[in-house]
C-alpha cells in the first residue's frame, strides 16, 4: 500500500482519521477481544486475574500502575502494549515531538503546516518506535523527564531565552503519541513526581518559566514494587490519585504455570535440549524450589522470590549436566538431582534473607530449601514412609534393608551415565519401587535417585554431601562403624 507522503495527500486519504493513543489502544483491543485474539501471548498465569484488569483499564482509557513484587512480568506486560498500537502513524517530517499532521501540537509543527501547507512532508512511524521506557532512579531530574532551557541552542540560533525555541524537551514530551513506561516509580524523588501532576491531569507542562499548553497524548504505564513504599521511597498521594487504575500482579499459582514460564524464558538452545534431557520430575523440582523459597522463614516475604530464580536454575541445571557430559566425552546425558548442588549459585543471589537467614548464611538457606523441595517432590509420587509403623509391610523395606546391611551409594557429581546408573542399580528393590509410579522409561533413573533423596529427608537413610559427591548410607552406620574399628 502506498502511504501518503505529504499533508495534501493525507487530507484526501479517507482511511486515516486522527485519534488519541488511548482510543487507538482501545479500538485495537476491542478488535482482539471480539476475534478471540490473545493480546498478551507471552504472559502466563494472568489470564483470570491481571489480564482482565489490564483490559478493563485500556477500555476505560486509563493510565495505569502495575504493582507487584520483583519478577512478576510487570515490564514485560508494559512492553507488550505496543502490539495494540496501529502498525504505522503519520508524523510531520522534522517535527521534534512527533506531531500529527492533522492536529499539530508543538509550535514547530504548527509553523511547518502554516509555511508549507499541503507540501509539508510526512513520515510514517512504526509502532515499535512509539515506546519510551525510563528506569526511575534518585538521580533522575526534571530536565530529564520534562525538559530545560538549552543555552547552546540559544547561542547557535542567536535567540533570547524568552523564545520557546530554546527549550530542549525531555523524555515525556518526546513520548507524544507513544507509550511512556516509568519503572520503579517510588525511586523517583517526590519533587520530581510532583512535576508529573499536570501532565497526567491537564496535559500542560512548565519549563523554566515557560508555561506551555501542550495537549500531550501519552499512555502512561508505571511499575512499582510494594516493598519500595517502605524501604526506598513512596509514591506521593496526589500522583497515585491521578493514576486511574492500579493493577496487582502475582507469582505463578500452580506448578504447571510456573513450568510454562520457565520453558518460555530459559535460554537453552535446541541443540542442548536435544542432547540433554530434563525429566518432568526435575522440571517440577525447579519450580518447587521457588515455591518453598517464598514460604521459607529465612527469606524476606516482602521482597519476594523472582521467577528469574527458576529460569536461572533451569539454565544452570542444563549447564551442569552439559559440563559433565563434556568431561566424560559423551554425546547425550540426562540432568540429575545431584546436579542441583551445582545450581545453588542460581539460588543464593536471588534470595533476600531476613536476620535469621543472614545468620545461617545463603548457602545453608539454599540447602534447607532444597531439602523441603525434595521432600515435597518425593511425596508427589511416593507414599510417606512415616505412615508405616513398625512391623507393617512397607514398600521401602528392601531399600532400607540394603543400607542396614552395610550398603552405600556414592553419586559423584561428574560420574558418567554408565557409572551413575550402575550405582543406583545396586540398591535392592529401588528399580521396582520406581516402576510403581507412572514414569517414562527415560525418567526411571531420576525416579530412583528421587527415592533416595526423599527417604533421606525422612531420616530413613542418611545423606551426606562430601565435596564432589553425595553419599547415602544407613543412619546408624557411622556410629557402629566407629565401634567396630575400636574393637
Amino acid at each position: 500500500m502506498n502511504l501518503p507522503s505529504n499533508f495534501g495527500e493525507l487530507k484526501s486519504n479517507h482511511d486515516y482519521k486522527p485519534q488519541s493513543i488511548k482510543s487507538e489502544l482501545r479500538s485495537n483491543l476491542i478488535h482482539n477481544i471480539r476475534n478471540n485474539i490473545n493480546s498478551f501471548p507471552e504472559i502466563q498465569g494472568f489470564e483470570d486475574s491481571v489480564i482482565p484488569d489490564l483490559e478493563r483499564a485500556i477500555l476505560s482509557n486509563h493510565n495505569m500502575l502495575l504493582l507487584g513484587l520483583r519478577g512478576q512480568a510487570k515490564t514485560r506486560i508494559a512492553r507488550l502494549l505496543v502490539n495494540l498500537l496501529d502498525e504505522h502513524i503519520p508524523v510531520l517530517k522534522d517535527s521534534e515531538l512527533m506531531d500529527d499532521p492533522m492536529q499539530p501540537m508543538s509550535t514547530q509543527g504548527k509553523t511547518i503546516i502554516m509555511e508549507q501547507g499541503d507540501d509539508a512532508q510526512i513520515e510514517w512511524v512504526h509502532r515499535s518506535e512509539r515506546f519510551v521506557e525510563k528506569l526511575a532512579t534518585p538521580d533522575v531530574s526534571i530536565a530529564d523527564l520534562i525538559g530545560d532551557v538549552d543555552p547552546i541552542k540559544a547561542a547557535n540560533l542567536k535567540l533570547p531565552y524568552s523564545d520557546e525555541r530554546v527549550i530542549h524537551f525531555g523524555l515525556v514530551p518526546r513520548a507524544h503519541r507513544s507509550i511512556f513506561v516509568l519503572n520503579e516509580l517510588p525511586d523517583l524523588q517526590a519533587r520530581i513526581q510532583v512535576a508529573l501532576f499536570n501532565i497526567l491531569q491537564e496535559g500542560d507542562i512548565q519549563i523554566r518559566g515557560f508555561k506551555l499548553r501542550m495537549p500531550l497524548d501519552i499512555q502512561f504505564v508505571f511499575t512499582a514494587n510494594p516493598e519500595d513504599y517502605t524501604n526506598r521511597g513512596s509514591i506521593v498521594t496526589p500522583l497515585k490519585d491521578r493514576i486511574e487504575s492500579q493493577i496487582l500482579t502475582h507469582y505463578p499459582k500452580t506448578l504447571d504455570v510456573a513450568k510454562a514460564i520457565t520453558k518460555q524464558e530459559a535460554r537453552i538452545t535446541s541443540e542442548r535440549k536435544k542432547n540433554i534431557q530434563v525429566s518432568e520430575i526435575l522440571e517440577d523440582f525447579i519450580e518447587l524450589l521457588a515455591f518453598k523459597a517464598r514460604e521459607s522463614e529465612y527469606v524476606d516475604e516482602n521482597s519476594g522470590v523472582s521467577a528469574r530464580m527458576s529460569i536461572s536454575a533451569m539454565e544452570n541445571l542444563v549447564s551442569t549436566a552439559e559440563r559433565r557430559m563434556l568431561k566424560n566425552n559423551e554425546d547425550k546425558t540426562s540432568a540429575r538431582l545431584v546436579d542441583f548442588w551445582g545450581v545453588i549459585p542460581s539460588l543464593t543471589g536471588k534470595l533476600e534473607l531476613v536476620y535469621e537467614g543472614e545468620q545461617n548464611g545463603p548457602y545453608e538457606v539454599a540447602l534447607s530449601i532444597i531439602h523441603l523441595a525434595l521432600q515435597e517432590s518425593f511425596l508427589m509420587h511416593f507414599k510417606n514412609p512415616d505412615q508405616y509403623v513398625s512391623g507393617e509391610d512397607s514398600p521401602y523395606t528392601d531399600v532400607k534393608d540394603f543400607f542396614e546391611n552395610g550398603g552405600k551409594v556414592k553419586l559423584l557429581n561428574d560420574a558418567s551415565n554408565k557409572e551413575y546408573k550402575a550405582e543406583l542399580e545396586k540398591v535392592n528393590g529401588l528399580a521396582a519401587l520406581a516402576k510403581l509410579s507412572n514414569f517414562t522409561a527415560e525418567d526411571q533413573y531420576t525416579a530412583m535417585e528421587l527415592i533416595l533423596h526423599g527417604l533421606s529427608t525422612f531420616n530413613v537413610i542418611e545423606r551426606e554431601i562430601v565435596e564432589d559427591e553425595i553419599q547415602f548410607s544407613d543412619p546408624l552406620s557411622d556410629i557402629f562403624g566407629e565401634d567396630d574399628e575400636s574393637l
